[in-house]
C-alpha cells in the first residue's frame, strides 16, 4: 500500500470526518490536549481519554475522570489520584513528555462482565469493486485497564455473539447494521481526501443507550482481532482483499486473548 495513504495524526483524521454532518453526529468531541480544553471537557462530561495525536495499540492512551473532589487518572493498569486539578495536569503535562496530545469526551459504553467493550470494523475496497465492509469483531478491555486493544491484553469475541448476549438479538441486528453505514460513509470520506486509500479499521464504541460512536479511524489497520476469532472467514476475506493492493498482514498476535465466536 502506498504511504500516501497512511494517514497518522489523529486529529487530521478527526477534522476530515467532523465536516460530514451525518459523521460528526457519530463523533465524540475532540479537541487538542491543552490546560483549558481538558478542564472545560472533564467539567462537562465528567470522563476525557486522552491520546496522542500519533500512535497505535492504546499506547499512550489514559482515562480521566472528574468527580466532586479529586481527579482521576486510568493508566495501563494503574490507578492515580489528585486533589486539585492543577497537580493533574501538571502530572499529564510531565507524562507526555511534550508530545501533541488530543482530549476526547469519554462515552460510557456497553459492558461484558463488568468491562469495557468496543468494535473493529474492517472496510476494504477490492479493485474496481466498491467499499466492503470486511470483518467486524468486538474487543473486551483486561481487567483494570480503560483500553480494549488486543495488544494491550483485551479479549475478542465474535461481534455478533457478544452484541446478542449484552443487547439481545434484535437491538444486535440494528447495531451491526449501523456500524456498516458508518464505515461506508467513513470510507466515503477518505476516498475523496486519499484517492488511493484502499482499507479502513473503525474503533466503535456503542453507549448505554444504544449510540455508535467512532472512536477512532486507523488508515493501516492490524487484522490481529481477526485472527483470534473461531470462524476464520473473516480473516481470509481480509487478507484476501489487502493482497489486491499489495498488503501483507504479519498475523502473529500474541497478547490478544481469545474470546467466542
Amino acid at each position: 500500500m502506498d504511504n500516501r495513504t497512511a494517514v497518522s495524526s489523529k486529529w487530521t483524521k478527526t477534522k476530515l470526518l467532523t465536516r460530514s454532518a451525518l459523521l460528526n453526529a457519530h463523533i465524540p468531541q475532540t479537541r487538542r490536549l491543552s490546560g483549558e480544553s481538558l478542564k472545560r471537557m472533564l467539567r462537562r462530561y465528567g470522563m476525557v481519554y486522552v491520546k496522542p495525536d500519533t500512535g497505535s495499540c492504546g499506547v499512550g492512551v489514559m482515562k480521566l475522570e472528574q468527580t466532586r473532589r479529586r481527579w482521576i487518572v486510568h493508566s495501563g493498569a494503574r490507578r492515580r489520584t489528585f486533589p486539585a486539578y492543577r497537580a493533574l495536569f501538571q502530572w499529564l503535562r510531565s507524562s507526555t513528555n511534550g508530545r501533541p496530545y488530543l482530549a476526547q469526551r469519554g462515552v460510557r459504553v456497553i459492558r461484558w462482565r463488568g468491562r469495557p467493550i468496543d468494535f473493529r470494523v474492517m472496510i476494504q475496497k477490492g479493485g474496481k469493486t466498491r467499499w466492503t465492509v470486511t470483518g467486524t469483531a468486538a474487543r473486551v478491555a483486561p481487567p483494570r485497564k480503560a483500553v480494549t486493544n488486543g495488544s494491550q491484553g483485551g479479549t475478542i469475541y465474535g461481534a455478533r455473539t457478544l452484541l446478542r448476549r449484552v443487547t439481545g438479538t434484535k437491538r444486535a441486528a440494528r447495531t451491526l447494521g449501523q456500524f456498516k453505514a458508518l464505515a461506508r460513509a467513513t470510507a466515503a470520506r477518505f476516498s475523496h481526501a486519499y484517492p488511493r486509500m484502499r482499507e479502513l479499521g473503525l474503533d466503535i464504541a456503542v453507549d448505554r443507550a444504544g449510540k455508535c460512536w467512532v472512536l477512532e479511524v486507523n488508515t493501516r489497520p492490524d487484522p490481529c482481532p481477526f485472527t483470534k476469532l473461531s470462524d476464520k472467514a473473516m480473516l481470509r476475506r481480509i487478507v484476501r482483499y489487502a493482497r489486491g493492493y499489495g498488503r501483507c498482514y504479519d498475523l502473529r498476535c500474541r497478547k490478544a486473548r481469545r474470546g467466542g465466536g
